[in-house]
């Protein structure tokens, strides 16, 4: 997909989604924010995303529960 279809369907999916309450849906829609912004990268970001000073699993990622 595009970056630019990309982009928009992210800014879609945060419209439509992210005053959803319930943390478990906002992890979603983190996650499926995430997930088209980094395209192809996403498993990559998200091994990044959790490495800190005490190791590769120092943080969590969560994908939440779709609303």
């Amino acid at each position: 997909m595009h970056s630019k279809k990309r982009i928009e369907k992210a800014l879609e999916i945060a419209h439509d989604y992210g005053q959803t309450d319930g943390s478990h849906h906002k992890s979603w829609v983190i996650d499926q924010i995430v997930r088209l912004l980094t395209d192809d990268e996403y498993d990559e970001w998200i091994k990044n995303y959790r490495k800190g000073e005490e190791g590769p699993e120092t943080y969590s990622w969560n994908v939440g529960i779709a609303p």
